[in-house]
């Protein structure tokens, strides 16, 4: 049977930078196309150039339906029945569902005013089509995230598309939103609607794939059936090493010296919301990583916030066993605190500035003198932690915008550790970076902890927190819910403790 998709010697070259050499990509209807690869691997510029963001280099064909296209803009590749769904919602909070699921092109009645009951109808019929119980009219805002994602589907299927790209779409899900999503994926494909996944989780590329596609460097290394991929051949395709290579022994650096001390933190009652937090307690020391796990609404980052005085908050913070009153994140960072926020692109950067500025921005008085910045010293302060991190970016000088989510990502966390903080809060670290990045930033993280350094890392990635943790704090429903050595942190007995 003919192919959906082909995409033959797909290239793009931008100023400086040869981001994709020679592609080439095939989509059968119904298939679940996986594409994996590193960040700045390419994956996202092929998806652009398949949706009409960029266009292709001279040379390059698409062939959609067995007919040569050329696809000029995103309304055309909707056209031709080519929907994507972003990392990054595109949903409007404060419109309702059919009006999202309608954006810019509301159904008009006769009067030449806004058909609300048709749109209303027809948002519902997407929905059902996916088997949802959302209600048409509820504002998004009100929503789950996992529920937004849904009428980002409910979207496409509106279009009538066959054929969805998905970037990472269970990024920021919960792992019963994830579950969700992975059904409905398979039910779309059960209806001939090809999908096209992107994904760093190896665990959810062997579950959701009937193909994957691996892009290094800007070109295919390999394209399979999964039944004829393993994990250790698919990581060496992404990353050109063994995936016994990547992780390292874990040697714990904590001493018996508590540097942080938290006592019946909670959250001052809001009286239309309540308490998400309502009693935490722990101690870190020096040199430990400590943990966070817990399911969504256990109050993993709202703890973080009141810590690094984000969020207004009853109890008490103790650094090196004195009372301290943090009530802006200026008294934290001087205290020695630092955080690394999980939304990268509201909190943890400025999207229109340079790699270099965004780096230096929680430490610029490092490189001043009398108040006028030393540009050569920045920069090579920035360009150190670009190799050290592999930062893959032209030069300091690029917009941050311009970088893919994951190397946004290790700007975030280059800042902050650029500034040696005593303590690093880093709240979801690896969300969106692929597998070789993680295993950067565990080392990074394990440098910092045989340093002195004491680090909270929160984590919805269960695996992740086990493999870099010396303890592990449990929450649940804004308390404690369990404290595990390392030793005794099994996925059951920290599951148990995050939902019993």
């Amino acid at each position: 049977m003919a192919p959906f998709l082909e995409m033959h010697n797909i290239s793009k070259t931008f100023p400086g930078v040869k981001a994709l050499s020679h592609v080439d990509l095939r989509l059968q209807a119904g298939e679940v196309h996986v594409i994996a690869g590193e960040n700045g691997a390419g994956k996202s510029t092929l998806m652009k150039i398949l949706t009409g963001v960029f266009h292709a280099d001279p040379g390059g064909t698409i062939r959609v339906e067995g007919h040569d296209v050329m696809i000029k803009d995103p309304v055309h590749a909707r056209d031709l029945g080519i929907s994507i769904i972003y990392q990054e919602l595109s949903v409007v909070n404060n419109l309702t569902v059919a009006e999202n699921v309608f954006l810019a092109r509301e159904p008009i009645g006769p009067t030449r005013l806004l058909n609300t009951r048709k749109m209303r109808a027809e948002a519902q019929a997407a929905l059902s089509e996916l088997g949802v119980a959302i209600d048409p009219s509820a504002k998004v805002g009100s929503l789950s995230i996992g529920q937004r994602q849904l009428v980002e589907i409910a979207r496409a299927i509106s279009y009538r598309s066959k054929l969805i790209v998905m970037d990472e779409p269970t990024a920021s899900l919960s792992h019963q939103e994830a579950a969700t999503l992975m059904r409905m994926v398979r039910k779309l494909a059960g209806q001939g609607i090809g999908i096209v996944y992107i994904s760093h989780k190896l665990d959810e590329i062997f579950e959701i794939a009937d193909r994957v596609t691996v892009l290094r460097d800007g070109q295919t290394v390999d394209s399979r059936p999964i039944g004829e991929m393993t994990r250790d051949i698919l990581v060496r395709k992404m990353v050109d090493r063994e995936l016994s290579q990547l992780f390292g022994e874990h040697h714990s650096h904590a001493t018996d010296e508590i540097l942080l001390s938290v006592s019946a933190l909670g959250e001052r009652r809001q009286p239309q919301t309540g308490a998400r937090v309502v009693e935490v307690s722990f101690d870190l020391r020096r040199g430990e990583i400590l943990g966070f796990f817990g399911l969504v609404g256990s109050g993993r980052t709202e703890v973080m916030e009141m810590i690094f005085g984000a969020r207004r908050h009853v109890g008490e913070i103790r650094v090196d066993g004195r009372k301290v009153n943090i009530s802006s994140p200026s008294q934290a960072m001087d205290l020695g605190i630092g955080f690394v926020t999980e939304d990268r692109k509201e909190l943890g950067l400025v999207l229109g500035m340079k790699v270099r500025e965004n780096f230096s921005l929680t430490h610029l008085s490092k490189y001043c003198t009398l108040d006028v910045v030393n540009r050569s010293r920045e920069n090579a302060a920035c360009g150190r932690f670009i190799h050290l991190l592999n930062i893959k970016t032209p030069s300091p000088e690029q917009k941050v915008l311009n970088l893919s989510g994951g190397n946004q990502q290790k700007v975030v966390i280059a800042k902050w550790v650029a500034r040696r903080p005593r303590i690093l809060i880093v709240d979801e670290p690896t969300r969106g970076i692929d597998i070789g990045a993680k295993a950067e930033v565990h080392a990074l993280l394990n440098e910092l902890a045989r340093d002195g350094i004491s680090i909270i890392v929160v984590s919805s990635d269960l695996p992740e927190i086990l493999a870099i943790s010396d303890r592990v704090v449990v929450l649940k429903a804004g308390r404690v819910g369990g404290e595990l050595a390392r030793a005794d942190a099994t996925q059951e007995r920290v599951m148990l403790a995050a939902t019993s």
